[in-house]
C-alpha cells in the first residue's frame, strides 16, 4: 500500500535518511521502532509532504507522491496523527472532530463518523464542548485520533501515539489501534516503545541512525535478543550485530 525505496532526507549538512526502504501492507499494522534521534518522525514527516526528500521514491496505493503538498496526500487517504497532538487547544472537542472532516459536506456523514469516534473513545462525548486545552495529556490523544479518523484514512500515520502517557492510556491507545485495523484502516505506528508496538504489530521495522537495521513480524522482533538488548539501553542495535 505504501512503498518506500532508497529515501534520503537532509537537514542543511545532516543526512538524516540514509536510504530507507520499507512496504507497509494494506490492512496490516506495521511498526517502525527507533530510539530518540533514529530518524522516525523525520521518515513520517517525509510521506505526508512536510518535509522535502533528497533522493529516492514514496508511492501510495501505486501512485508516486513525491512532492505533493501534504493537503493532497491526505485527500488520497492518507492521514497523519502528529507526535505531541497537536490538537486545537482553543477549540471544543466537537470544533477539533469537525476540522478533521473539513473535506466533507455531508453532514449526516459528518454525525455517522463522529458517533463511531465516541464509541472508541466515549470520553470524548461527554467532553464534547470542553476546549481542547483542558484535556488531560491522554484525553487530548484521543482527540488527535479521533480527529484524523474523521477524515477517513485509508492509511493511518500515528507518531509516537504513546509519549508521555500513563501504562492504563497507552493500553487504551493500542486497543484502538487494533479496532481501527479491524475497521480496515491500515496503521503506521512510529513508537519508541517497543513492548506495547510490537504486541500488536503485524511487521516492524527498526531504525539506527537513519537506517533500516532489522524487521520482521511483531512476535519475531519481540524475541529479539538484539532488539531487547538495544531497548534495554545496553548498546546500538548495529553494535549488538557486530558483537
Amino acid at each position: 500500500m505504501l512503498q518506500i525505496d532508497d529515501l534520503h532526507v537532509r537537514y542543511g549538512g545532516i543526512h538524516s535518511l540514509k536510504g530507507i526502504s520499507l512496504d507497509v501492507a494494506e490492512q496490516r499494522i506495521v511498526t517502525l521502532l527507533g530510539s530518540n534521534g533514529a530518524g522516525k518522525s523525520t521518515t513520517v514527516r517525509a510521506v505526508s509532504g512536510l518535509v522535502p526528500i533528497a533522493a529516492g521514491n514514496i508511492s501510495f496505493q501505486g501512485r508516486r507522491i513525491n512532492g505533493l503538498p501534504p493537503h493532497e496526500i491526505q485527500k488520497l487517504g492518507l492521514v497523519q496523527v502528529p507526535e505531541g497532538r497537536k490538537i486545537f487547544v482553543n477549540l471544543t472537542v466537537r470544533e477539533n472532530l469537525i476540522m478533521g472532516a473539513y473535506h466533507n459536506r455531508d453532514k449526516d456523514d459528518i454525525n455517522r463518523s463522529m458517533h463511531r469516534i465516541f464509541s472508541a473513545f466515549p470520553v470524548l462525548e461527554s467532553r464534547l464542548e470542553q476546549r481542547g486545552g483542558t484535556l488531560s495529556g491522554g484525553e487530548q490523544q484521543m482527540l488527535a485520533i479521533g480527529r484524523a479518523m474523521m477524515s477517513k484514512p485509508k492509511l493511518l500515520m500515528m507518531d509516537e501515539p504513546s509519549l508521555g502517557l500513563a501504562p492504563m492510556v497507552v493500553a487504551e491507545v493500542f486497543r484502538v489501534i487494533k479496532e481501527i485495523r479491524g475497521e480496515g484502516v491500515t496503521v503506521f505506528v512510529i513508537e519508541q516503545n517497543a513492548d506495547a508496538a510490537l504486541k500488536i504489530a503485524d511487521h516492524a521495522f527498526v531504525m539506527e541512525t537513519g537506517r533500516i537495521v532489522l524487521q520482521g513480524s511483531g512476535t519475531e522482533l519481540l524475541d529479539n535478543p538484539i532488539v531487547k538488548e538495544a531497548y534495554l539501553g545496553q548498546g546500538r542495535v548495529e553494535d549488538a550485530q557486530a558483537s
